[in-house]
């Protein structure tokens, strides 16, 4: 007997992302020379002998790998956006990092958006050498010991629809912190309300 339920594929994260890139110096030079990221691992494109296969430590341990091909010439014109297609890949940076992004991009004469408020993080857009948008983004709030930035977020998202508002901003943020480690971390008083010591 067979069991024909349908079940979930519990995803665990991101393994990895693959690009098709075009020659094999242009991804070492943008991956690793502009964003930092370093180069881990080099090797055939198991599917295509004619192919190099590069992968990338975005900084989480988890990887980004580049298809190569040394026929193929870097072509800067923005990659389409019809629907099903990639729109941008969004990379984490701290905010002292982040404060620094539209110098350096400056620096090498690379067009961006410069700093966009996205009320939870904030943001900065511009294209690779092959037209891909990339976001470099940062988080205006750290998670309190034990939650992940995705706790904070349903947490914060809760918040704010309750109160009607239009988008997550910092005062649902930091509200949104301190319900978590209400939660989460214990104390000894009856009462953890907010007073005035003052």
């Amino acid at each position: 007997m067979s069991d024909t339920t349908i079940r979930k594929i519990q995803t665990q994260g991101v393994h990895h992302i693959t690009l098709t890139g075009a020659d094999r110096q242009t991804s070492i030079d943008f991956w690793e020379g502009v964003l930092g990221m370093p180069f881990i691992f080099d090797q055939p494109n198991l599917d295509d002998p004619n192919e190099g296969h590069l992968y990338f430590d975005p900084g989480d341990g988890r990887l980004i790998t580049i298809f190569t091909n040394e026929n193929r010439a870097a072509d800067p014109k923005p990659v389409p956006e019809a629907v099903g297609s990639l729109h941008h890949l969004a990379f984490n940076v701290s905010q002292a990092s982040f404060w620094q992004v539209a110098a350096r991009l400056d620096a090498r004469g690379v067009r961006h958006s410069g700093p966009v408020d996205r009320g939870f993080m904030d943001s900065i857009y511009f294209r690779d050498p092959l037209g891909l948008r990339i976001e470099i983004a940062s988080y205006r709030f750290e998670p309190p010991e034990g939650c992940r930035h995705a706790d904070v977020m349903i947490e914060a998202h809760k918040i704010r629809v309750a109160r009607g508002d239009h988008h997550i901003d910092r005062e649902h943020l930091a509200d949104a912190i301190e319900a978590l480690v209400a939660r989460t971390q214990r104390s000894l008083s009856d009462d953890r309300g907010p007073r005035s010591a003052y």
